[in-house]
């Protein structure tokens, strides 16, 4: 498959903290939409000229018979600039330290360092309108010159995914992803879903539940679950904790935080 005729036929088709920012400058501005802590990305890119960041750290353990693999993120972080109306850019960067244990017992190969760096962009299509909803797409690439010697990649790796959003009521929302991916490991395509359904307590506390996976081309699907809250501070200034599980055989446990802020870059 030709990745970037792919890519560009896709693209085709679709054609802060409280401290950083003052009182006048945010009273116009709707609360902070993020793509963390769950899996769905939002199909909406933020506003012309600001910076949103969404960073935290989580944990996540691996079984498969009696050797189990543990990862811990110890800094991911989104950064996400709008470029233009309806376009931001994107940047991503991981540290993970992941160990293994067999029978109990911890190896001493340790790996440890940056996962290749994440560049992309999303994009708004549509609006919501009646029952037809948000769209937007998003599109990046991952770079293996970037990363760590225990996480460099073949080649770059490419995805794409269509975000789509439904208002429900005053208090609910709907909303999942599909796309495809290639880790540039392999060269077969990934299909990705993701299904979730968001909640608001108040217009500070907000909980979600979601499902999500892959398919794998010539291998079996993953499917997982995963749930979580959310506390606005400010409408500029978020923080998030979750956790889940696989539903097919392999994750054990999945547990993030984090926090989310957004900063204007001109004055």
């Amino acid at each position: 498959m030709n990745l970037p005729k792919t890519l560009l036929s896709v693209a085709f088709f679709a054609t802060s903290l409280m401290s950083f920012t003052q009182e006048k400058e945010t009273t116009t501005l709707d609360a902070l939409i993020t793509d963390r802590p769950d899996q769905t990305e939002s199909p909406n890119a933020i506003p012309k000229g600001f910076l949103q960041i969404e960073t935290g750290s989580g944990f996540e353990s691996f079984k498969n018979n009696n050797i189990k693999t543990e990862d811990l993120t110890l800094n991911t972080t989104l950064i996400r600039y709008g470029l233009l109306e309806n376009l931001e850019l994107r940047l991503g960067w991981d540290f993970v330290e992941g160990s293994t244990k067999i029978n109990g017992n911890k190896l001493n190969n340790i790996t440890s360092g940056f996962s290749p760096l994440l560049i992309g962009i999303k994009m708004g299509i549509t609006e919501e309108k009646g029952a037809s909803p948000e769209i937007g797409l998003l599109l990046h690439t991952s770079h293996p010159f970037f990363a760590g010697e225990d996480y460099k990649i073949q080649s770059t790796g490419v995805d794409f995914r269509f975000a789509f959003s439904h208002t429900l009521n005053e208090k609910s929302s709907l909303a999942y992803n599909l796309g495809m991916a290639w880790d540039g490991e392999i060269t077969s395509a990934n299909y990705v879903y993701t299904l979730v359904y968001g909640y608001s307590f108040s217009d500070k506390i907000g909980t979600y539940i979601e499902l999500y996976g892959d398919l794998p081309e010539g291998n079996k699907a993953n499917h997982f679950w995963d749930a979580g809250i959310t506390y606005l501070v400010s409408n500029n200034f978020q923080l998030d904790i979750s956790g889940g599980t696989s539903i097919t055989k392999g994750q054990d446990i999945m547990i993030r935080a984090g926090l989310s802020f957004r900063i204007p870059t001109k004055k």
